[in-house]
């Protein structure tokens, strides 16, 4: 488990597009669905990070709270799924089922995705305005695997307020931490390392 820090993708940076299958339906999901909502979180991530295990139930509730106050979320892994197997589309699907999940899990299987995010470590957040341009990277709160704070999800849910209330968040943002995401052999970007 390589710990890992976000890249910190500039502000202001338009959304970069993807068009990748949804582990539970299967159906292509692209960033047109989501043009025309007040702003859209995406969320790399996988199964078998303890990172991400530790914020499960927060990310499920990020979108309980906030998918019905029309903001977009999905999430995407990376994953080399063939040295990783738990982060496999199948289970996923079986992640997003165990969770109620009300926003949609993506497999990106080639990485390009990831990479033109510069998505870094799971969990990694990227949320975007009405115009699609990013107005928050960070990570979701101080909570970390063994250092006893509380998952509350604050820095992100403070920022997507923002963003519901038209207003910009505030610039100045902790990058996340997680475990680096799972490259396949050969396929690792620049800024990775």
């Amino acid at each position: 488990m390589a710990r890992t820090e976000s890249t910190m993708l500039p502000l202001g940076a338009p959304a970069p597009d993807f068009a990748l299958p949804d582990v539970t339906t299967g159906k292509t999901v692209s960033l047109g669905d989501f043009r025309g909502k007040a702003g859209l979180l995406v969320i790399f991530m996988c199964r078998h990070c303890p990172f991400v295990i530790h914020v499960q139930d927060e990310l499920a509730r990020l979108g309980v709270n906030f998918v019905p106050q029309d903001l977009g979320i999905v999430a995407i892994s990376a994953n080399d799924a063939e040295n990783y197997p738990d982060d496999g589309p199948e289970k996923l699907k079986e992640m997003a089922a165990a969770l109620q999940l009300n926003f949609p899990i993506l497999y990106d299987e080639s990485q390009a995705i990831a990479k033109s995010y510069q998505a870094a470590c799971t969990p990694d957040f990227f949320l975007f305005d009405q115009d699609l341009k990013l107005v928050y990277r960070g990570q979701l709160d101080d909570a970390r695997p063994g250092n006893d704070k509380p998952v509350t999800g604050a820095d992100l849910r403070q920022a997507i307020a923002a963003v519901l209330a038209k207003e910009t968040p505030d610039p100045n943002q902790k990058p996340s931490l997680g475990c680096n995401i799972k490259w396949k052999p050969g396929n690792a970007p620049s800024y990775f390392g």
